[in-house]
């Protein structure tokens, strides 16, 4: 029940992102996220898996399951080891060498076997700092829901944000951890954990798997084969702990977390640094009206509603955020 409660307070936080919204397309259109394996933004690659296979059809309890592969053809580089095949609404939990933390754009990607740019089948992407408690990237699927995509029906890569499976094999679909809200149970900067969940592409009502918008997500199915549900590559690091990083994303991740954003009362605050830091709040007219030093949460409830900058600054490094000061509940 808790992990439940964290996932639906996640998409309430995001629910502004628009139903309409058209997003990144495919491998080598102009706009594309898609990443290639060979990419030296990749740091590392998970090292650890571990599998709960799901049913080739879950309208068919009694089985079979998905069988092709196992949790060691999640290791390592995408394209080497083969793939494991999740089945309906099968799991795979990654870990890594080192932790993956939040920096400037994307943080890690996870990669699929699609043979090319339609044929996609679907995963959410979850994250965790310490293997018990979980976070959902907020996905979205604009695709039709009205029409069951058929077993090796097609889907428009513009209409998915946030899924993994968005792009064919050898190109892995980006996941920045800024797009999750913060919370204090997430540590964004020491991610331990990945968790690919499949998606039922199925839109009958008992079955089916919904976006953060509780639109029903369609894809393939069924793919009653013992490759059926998402085909899980391998998941690349871009930004873990241990690995050189430039003035700006060192900046970038002094702050662990701001929230919430809007706030009325209370601005928590999470930060990483090794000695004393400085809070200054600035208006938009440029004035300082709030200072700190090494406090974890600003009494905001005498600003006036509207956009402030808050500054951090430690050790000559300075991270700067924006929140907004919204009307108090009572």
């Amino acid at each position: 029940m808790k992990h439940n409660a964290l996932i639906s307070l996640s998409g309430l936080l995001v629910s502004g992102l628009s139903s309409f919204a058209q997003f990144a397309p495919g491998v080598g259109q102009a706009g594309t996220t898609a990443m290639f394996k060979d990419s030296s933004a990749f740091t590392g690659w998970a090292t650890k898996c571990s599998i709960t296979r799901g049913l080739q059809d879950i309208s068919v309890s009694s089985g079979p399951y998905a069988t092709v592969g196992d949790s060691t053809s999640a290791y390592g580089k995408a394209g080497t080891t083969g793939v494991v095949s999740l089945g309906d609404g099968g799991i795979a939990t990654l870990q890594f060498a080192s932790p993956i933390l939040n920096a400037p754009g994307p943080d890690f990607a996870v990669f699929e076997n699609s043979f090319d740019d339609s044929f996609l089948e679907l995963a959410f992407v979850e994250v965790s700092s310490d293997g018990g408690t979980y976070f959902r990237f907020p996905a979205v699927s604009n695709t039709d829901a009205t029409t069951q995509t058929a077993s090796f029906g097609l889907t428009d890569p513009t209409k998915l944000h946030n899924l993994a499976g968005k792009y064919r094999a050898n190109y892995g679909t980006p996941f920045d951890l800024s797009d999750i809200p913060d919370n204090l149970l997430l540590n964004k900067q020491a991610v331990t954990h990945v968790r690919i969940i499949d998606v039922v592409g199925c839109i009958q009502d008992q079955y089916c798997t919904r976006d953060m918008n509780n639109h029903k997500i369609n894809d393939p199915w069924p793919t009653a084969f013992g490759s059926g549900g998402f085909d899980l590559d391998a998941v690349g690091v871009i930004h873990q702990q241990g690995t050189a990083m430039s003035v700006e994303e060192e900046a970038h991740i002094l702050a662990l977390a701001v929230f919430p954003n809007p706030v009325s009362d209370q601005l928590h605050i999470r930060v990483h640094a090794s000695g004393d830091y400085a809070l200054t709040v600035i208006n938009v007219l440029g004035e300082v009206v709030m200072q700190a030093t090494n406090a974890d949460h600003l009494s905001v409830e005498q600003l006036k509603e509207g956009v402030y900058t808050l500054e951090i600054t430690t050790a000559g490094k300075r991270h700067v955020q924006k929140f907004i000061k919204s009307a108090s509940w009572n």
